[in-house]
């Protein structure tokens, strides 16, 4: 037998043997009635936090802007990954603050927790700068995604904000989970 036949040879059985090894538990969980294999679940812990991660010390301002959001978030029924998604963007957006307009400091007409702007569809100032309105707006656009509680935090809050800088909503993230684990049920 040739060198290069013997070693193609010795490989395809090293994959057989591995392909065993690593299906032959999978298939013991095969269902004998009907020959069909059984799905095995995966569970996942929370997605890990991307990149370097920032924090802030909340006032108590703050802390009421992250408990109107928690509450606006489970009032739509969803989960605590918006409430999640949500702080983070407020985080970096506005760092939880209500803003109103900041004169020549302002983005356009941005105003609120979410930086919205009312000539962008928003709502009125007063709608914007309303915590529980401003989050339902959000929420509204959150749910319009497609795949968005498997998407990145930053992904995520980025195509419903349509921020000049993406990937910023990413350093929020482990301050927004660990605010939602405080505040989620309380």
């Amino acid at each position: 037998m040739n060198t290069i036949f013997r070693k193609s040879m010795l490989s395809v059985a090293g994959l057989a043997f591995a392909g065993g090894v690593f299906a032959g538990p999978i298939a013991a969980h095969a269902n004998p009635v009907d020959g069909k294999p059984v799905a095995v679940a995966v569970q996942s812990a929370a997605p890990k936090p991307q990149g370097d991660q920032s924090h802030i010390t909340l006032n108590d301002e703050q802390t009421a802007n992250v408990k109107a959001i928690i509450a606006a978030t489970k009032k739509a029924g969803l989960p605590e990954r918006a409430a999640v998604i949500s702080i983070a963007t407020s985080l970096q957006e506005s760092k939880l603050e209500n803003l109103g307009h900041l004169g020549d400091a302002n983005d356009h007409d941005s105003l609120g927790l979410f930086q919205q702007r009312p000539t962008s569809g928003w709502g009125t100032p007063e709608q914007i700068t309303d915590p529980a309105y401003s989050t339902t707006a959000f929420l509204k656009g959150l749910r319009q995604v497609d795949g968005w509680q498997d998407m990145a935090l930053t992904d995520a809050a980025q195509t419903v904000q349509v921020s000049a800088y993406p990937d910023a909503y990413a350093q929020w993230e482990q301050q927004a989970t660990d605010l939602v684990g405080q505040y989620w049920n309380s």
